[in-house]
Order: structure tokens, then C-alpha cells, then sequence
């Protein structure tokens, strides 16, 4: 089972530290591309039309300013750096030691900055959308889009993809192929914090729980316990199963 997260706008900072190190990241393939987004993000700076760039608020300078220190700055492990309402919810900290297991093997977090990465992968703060049309790169949904396929593809091998992204992250990678007839997107009615703190909560739980579903239609029955859970078939070939749930 693959589990896919988006990142927190807001990240953990550290004061002393390890610096980061492409070669230490999962993916190794990701490698160049992680650096040539780095290498951009460093360049757009901190002026003016940096904050129009990245489509942040001018309150944000130190955010923005980390960019630029990508290479320096103290790294936290993504367990620790993603924080924010999922994050909250996922718990990692909380989880026993066959749970976190399960939690290293199955979660990724997809980034415009890394790609996607492992809760292990030591990480140096930054502030990036999937939305930025990124001089250097261009757009980085579509740039990050043929570098993710056989990442992703690889790590969901013959199993389920959960889906928790938002929309925003998805664009950056879609299942295809028969892998698509395995893909379950994760669907919370109501407001956006409410959905993210949902989403965290169904990541953990299949984090908890040792069976591990081949087909969609097994996940209603590893969730109906503390969720109520409605399952829908794709609308067309190649779309996903979308999985209603709520808090029971």
C-alpha cells in the first residue's frame, strides 16, 4: 500500500544541525531534479517579485528567505518538519514501533521541492507550492510529472494507492495504467481543516493496521470501524475509486 500526503505549508525549523545532502534522500533517481528546482528556488531571492513568484504574502520574508539558505540550513527529518493540521492527526510520534514501521514503508509525501520523499528523508525547510510556475523549470506540477511516474509506480508495486493529496499536489502524478484501477482517492465532505485533519486520521489508521488490501474494495472494511466510509467505483477508465469518509 502507498500512501500519499501532500506537504504543510508551514514546516519546523531547526538552530543546529546536519546540512542537507542529496545523496542521503530516498529516490536517488530524483536526484538532478531535486537539484536543478533548488538551484532555481535559490535564485528567485527574496525581493519584491519573489513574493509574486512563490504567491506569498510579503509577511512571510523569513519563509522565504530559508529558500535561499537551502544548502545550510539545519535538516529535520520529514516526520518532524511537516507540521499543521494532517500532521497533527498522522501522529507519527505517537504510533508504536510495528505501526511507524508501516508508516516508513507506506507514506510519501509528494513536494515541490523534493519530489517525493520518505518520513525518514532528512529535509532543509523551504516555502514552495506545487502551484508556482517556477522560473527554471516552468510549471512545477508538469515538470515534476515524468520525474514522479516511475518513482511512484515503483513504490505502489502491485498494491493500493491511497490518496490523501490535495488537488494541487495530485496534478504532479496520477496513476496509470492497470496501477489506476488501484488508486483510491480520499474524499472529505466539509471544511478544509476538517478535511485535512480527516485525512490525517485515515493515514494513520491504515498505518495501524497490518492487512494490506489488494483491491479497492477492501479498504471500506479496514476503516469502518472508526470511520463511516462509501466507496465509489471510477466515473470513467482511468479515473480513481474515491472513498467518501467521515468521522464515525
Amino acid at each position: 500500500m502507498l500512501i500519499l500526503l501532500p506537504p504543510s505549508e508551514a514546516k519546523a525549523v531547526r538552530h543546529r544541525g546536519s546540512a542537507l545532502r542529496w545523496d542521503t534522500l530516498s529516490a536517488p533517481e530524483l536526484t538532478d531534479a531535486r537539484a536543478r528546482v533548488a538551484q532555481a528556488l535559490v535564485e528567485v531571492g527574496t525581493d519584491e517579485q519573489a513574493f509574486r513568484t512563490l504567491g506569498v504574502s510579503p509577511g512571510l520574508v523569513e519563509e522565504v528567505a530559508r529558500n535561499t539558505r537551502l544548502m545550510s540550513a539545519p535538516t529535520l527529518t520529514a516526520r518532524e518538519l511537516y507540521t499543521g493540521v494532517l500532521y497533527d492527526a498522522l501522529d507519527l510520534a505517537g504510533l508504536d514501533a510495528g505501526s511507524s514501521r508501516r508508516a516508513s514503508a507506506r507514506l510519501r509525501v509528494v513536494s515541490a521541492l523534493y519530489g517525493a520523499v520518505r518520513m525518514s528523508d532528512r529535509l532543509a525547510p523551504y516555502r514552495l507550492s506545487m502551484a508556482v510556475n517556477l522560473p527554471g523549470t516552468g510549471p512545477l506540477a508538469a515538470f515534476w510529472r515524468p520525474h514522479l511516474e516511475p518513482v511512484l509506480s515503483g513504490a505502489a508495486g502491485r498494491g493500493l494507492v491511497v490518496d490523501c493529496r490535495s488537488s494541487t499536489y495530485a496534478a504532479a502524478w496520477t496513476p496509470s495504467g492497470s496501477l489506476a484501477q488501484r488508486w483510491v482517492q480520499v474524499r472529505v465532505p466539509g471544511a478544509t481543516h476538517m478535511a485535512k485533519h480527516t485525512r490525517g486520521l485515515v493515514a494513520r489508521e491504515l498505518c495501524r493496521r497490518t492487512e494490506d488490501p489488494r483491491r479497492p474494495e477492501g479498504l471500506p472494511e479496514l476503516l469502518a470501524g472508526r470511520f463511516s466510509v462509501d466507496l465509489h467505483p471510477p466515473g470513467r477508465p482511468g479515473r480513481p475509486w474515491v472513498l467518501d469518509v467521515q468521522p464515525a
